[in-house]
């Protein structure tokens, strides 16, 4: 599509929520607005491309595609975007310019473009970054438009890093599930392996923690306690709590003996401890922050700070960044202000005296916060009781922290008491601390709430805290004292905490908390911004890899509000395995290191750099893809108990959860049991997973097995040749084999008499015939795949980061036979 003569501009929303709240600011007969719904292409299946791509063999892999064909996508209610399509491509006709004012970030900007290069625009393109939607942020984002002429060519540079995003998706969930699911997995495993860029590495960080609190083995510690009274008759306790433990007690117990008899001075200090508000919230911390004190699941807090933000109430919240830029500095007295028009108890507090301007890396503002700043309110707030619940708490916790950031430091008077005892094994340290709160500050915003105590380090086991008192005697410094007595206290060591739920999207952003070895620290730095260091996937599609993990039966969720995470024995066996095959994908600091190269496309100046920069990465991706099928094509199977591993479709052991087994199943359990002359298996009556374990082992090949006596034909099971040919089928179908098809010969025979149908015929055909692909995790590697070898393992085939490997084919496999990469080799 040409460009128009001079004549109308086309706003390009992402939402038709966004693209009202902007509409009012529209006057000119020449603006023209649409609105997507998301993104409105989704990828051709695979199979579709290429038959052969269809099946899961190994002898077609690396799949690697040169032009990626979209058909449209559909919405959540299945309608087809072909009519919202239609339309875009008619308002285009006779625009001039185009002007992308969909949510600020990689994933909004491919929104519009591929969107507008499937329909063949060759205009100008001007991009228009909304922060958030207030009527201040509005016009700051239309002045900034119009001093920055080549914003169109930035933003393209951002699609470019989302496409190599999406393509590297695409092909690593491809290929990657399909060889490992072919050549790795146990065969008593009926769900796929599913493999991933962004979720492996992320699985590694949490199994190498799995194998540290595994291998941790407790031990018993000793303190050293110091009864302590003056002359003027005041008592206190002191504690050696050295920094090295006490491992002995015969060490111990000299340093016990030596502080019964001292006697001399006490050191005591006092000074005034000034205590800054915490950071702002980034997407990460705030996902954190609101699992801990309501118990939501980072996916749910996304969806309401987005909803906030939609609504205009709160700051764009998938950002990495905990920081305000300097410009915003005076915006402080109105958004306090408005704050307290809402949080009417907390007015006076908030409007007292100027907000407080923290600035440099320890502060609140920064010169560059990176491409979005942190997630604050606006000066436009909520009515009181017309939020519905969540959104309301989401809002408030939001404001309090941004309130918190401008008031005064709080000050607290800090005493420390310190007793020098002279031992056989050298002069020991007793200390104790008091610490008085003189001035709350900006803490007087929480009440007794315990918002402003630093969050422990996920992963890490809990630090030693120093002693202290609840109050002590006043004391002078050189005040004589003598011992009244000391004892030994005992303590173990405690394993690293396990990460929760929470905590994950944060782990994964700071890759550089987790790590020990210096060089490895170095390697995530960040010199741009020290705040945000290098780390697994993106602000906008962390919280989405925990789903998959949970999915493939990698991990297990805990109990609680914030429920801690463990690596199943199943995670455990598939981590091992790629580090064994292709250690670079199990390496969660090269891979943060790998994301950071791939960023630098979407910085490229000019169009002409960030393609050669995205070609550059997408031949490292090929490259590195090529070595991954290689190496799996020698590795051996992974061997497993086959009790650890879950039932396709269920829970089983290794995920928590089980299903009854058929009373088919259970009859001829039984019947095999007394046959052989053994006991039937501790739960084989009620755990499917356990039942299929025992036929598994004991049955041996189907044609040999026999029906429980008094059974009648139904009850017999199948042949040999039948049972394989059902399952070809389903995983060809992609469909679930009941569970009956295993013991049962009519079943067997129904499911093939159903679905045996050459393709393209029959009911077999609506069965096998896939779909129109949604722009959905999943979409293309998922459904397209899926449709070729069981839905199980055809919905993982690519899912990943962000939108996953179905938006590896949906965006960055969608584009209309649009280039994207170079010759490929499958």
């Amino acid at each position: 599509m040409s460009p128009a003569p001079p004549g109308r501009t086309l706003f390009f929303f992402e939402k038709p929520s966004a693209m009202r709240q902007l509409q009012r600011y529209f006057r000119s007969p020449g603006t023209v607005c649409v609105a997507a719904e998301g993104h409105l292409l989704a990828a051709e299946e695979p199979g579709r491309i290429r038959p052969d791509w269809k099946a899961w063999q190994f002898e077609t892999l690396p799949i690697v595609l040169d032009t990626l064909p979209v058909i449209c996508g559909t919405n959540r209610s299945g309608q087809s975007h072909a009519g919202k399509l239609a339309a875009i491509g008619q308002a285009l006709r006779g625009v001039e310019r185009v002007i992308i004012a969909t949510d600020p970030g990689r994933e909004g900007s491919m929104i519009a473009w591929e969107v507008l290069e499937h329909l063949g625009w060759r205009g100008r393109v001007d991009r228009l970054k909304l922060g958030a939607l207030d009527d201040v942020s509005v016009r700051r984002a239309f002045a900034t438009l119009a001093r920055e002429p080549e914003s169109g060519e930035r933003d393209y540079a951002a699609y470019l890093e989302a496409l190599c995003r999406q393509y590297e998706d695409y092909h690593l969930g491809l290929n990657g599930t399909r060889a490992i699911s072919l050549r790795l997995r146990p065969p008593a495993f009926r769900e796929p392996w599913r493999f991933g860029g962004v979720q492996t590495p992320t699985l590694a960080i949490l199994a190498d923690l799995e194998a540290r609190i595994r291998a941790f083995v407790p031990q018993d510690f000793f303190k050293v306690a110091l009864h302590a009274e003056t002359g003027t008759g005041a008592a206190l306790t002191l504690w050696h709590l050295p920094k090295e433990r006490i491992f002995e007690r015969a060490a111990a117990e000299t340093i016990r003996a030596a502080a019964a008899a001292w006697s001399g001075p006490l050191g005591v200090t006092q000074r005034d401890v000034r205590r800054a508000p915490p950071r702002l919230f980034s997407k990460d911390t705030l996902a954190r922050r609101c699992a801990k004190r309501f118990g939501w699941d980072p996916q749910h807090t996304a969806r309401l700070a987005q909803d906030l933000y939609d609504q205009g109430y709160l700051s764009y919240p998938r950002t990495e960044s905990d920081s305000l830029p300097d410009g915003q500095a005076g915006d402080a007295g109105a958004v306090m202000a408005a704050i307290a028009s809402v949080l009417a108890d907390l007015r006076a507090l908030l409007t007292a005296e100027p907000p407080v301007i923290r600035r440099g890396a320890r502060g609140h503002y920064v010169k560059d916060p990176g491409e979005h700043h942190a997630i604050v309110p606006l000066r436009k707030v909520p009515e009181r009781g017309r939020l519905e619940a969540d959104l309301a708490r989401l809002w408030e916790l939001v404001a309090k922290a941004y309130g918190a950031a401008h008031l005064p430091d709080g000050i607290d008077a800090r005493t420390e008491v310190v007793a020098e005892v002279p031992t056989p094994l050298g002069a020991k340290r007793f200390a104790v601390s008091g610490r008085v709160v003189r001035v709350p500050g900006w803490r007087a915003l929480y009440g007794a709430e315990a918002e402003g105590e630093a969050d422990l380090v996920p992963g890490k086991a809990r630090p030693d805290d120093e002693a202290r008192a609840t109050s002590l005697p006043a004391l002078r410094d050189g005040e004589a004292a003598k011992a009244a007595g000391a004892e030994i206290a005992e303590a173990v060591t405690e394993p690293p905490r396990r990460i929760t739920r929470g905590e994950l999207p944060v782990v994964m952003g700071r890759l550089i908390d987790q790590v020990d070895d210096p060089a490895a620290k170095r390697a995530l730095e960040n010199p741009v911004n020290p705040n945000e260091p290098k780390g697994l996937g993106t602000a906008a599609t962390r919280d989405t890899i925990l789903p998959k993990l949970l999915k493939s039966h990698y991990l297990a969720l805990g109990d609680g509000k914030d429920p801690a995470l463990t690596v199943t024995e199943v995670g455990l066996a598939f981590i091992a395995a790629v580090r064994r095959v292709f250690p670079a994908y199990g390496d969660p600091v090269g891979r943060a290191t790998f994301e950071a190269e791939l960023a630098e496309i979407g910085r490229a100046p000019t169009r002409v750099e960030a393609r050669a920069r995205a070609e550059a990465f997408r031949q490292r991706t090929r490259s590195r893809l090529d070595g991954l099928i290689a190496a799996i094509a020698q590795a051996e199977v992974v061997s497993l108990d086959p009790s650890l591993i879950p039932p396709s479709g269920g829970r089983g052991p290794a995920g928590g959860g089980d299903r009854p087994p058929t009373p088919a199943m259970v009859a001829f359990a039984m019947a095999l049991a007394a046959r052989k002359g053994i006991a039937l298996p501790r739960g084989c009556k009620s755990s499917l997973a356990r039942c299929r374990v025992f036929l598994d082992a004991e049955a041996g090949p189907a044609a040999s097995r026999t029906a429980a006596p008094g059974a009648d034909r139904g009850l017999r099971p199948p042949s040999a040749a039948m049972l394989r040919y059902a399952r070809t089928l389903a995983a060809e179908r992609g469909l679930d084999c009941p569970p009956e098809i295993e013991t049962q010969f009519e079943a067997c025979r129904r499911f093939l008499d159903a679905h045996a149908a050459p393709t393209g015929t029959g009911s077999s055909a609506r069965q096998a015939r896939p779909g129109p692909v949604k722009t959905t995790p999943g979409g293309a590697a998922g459904k397209g795949v899926g449709k070729g070898a069981g839905r199980g393992i055809g919905k993982a085939a690519g899912k990943e980061s962000g939108k996953g490997a179905g938006n590896g084919a949906g965006k960055a496999a969608g584009r209309p036979r649009r280039r994207v990469a170079g010759r490929g080799t499958g």
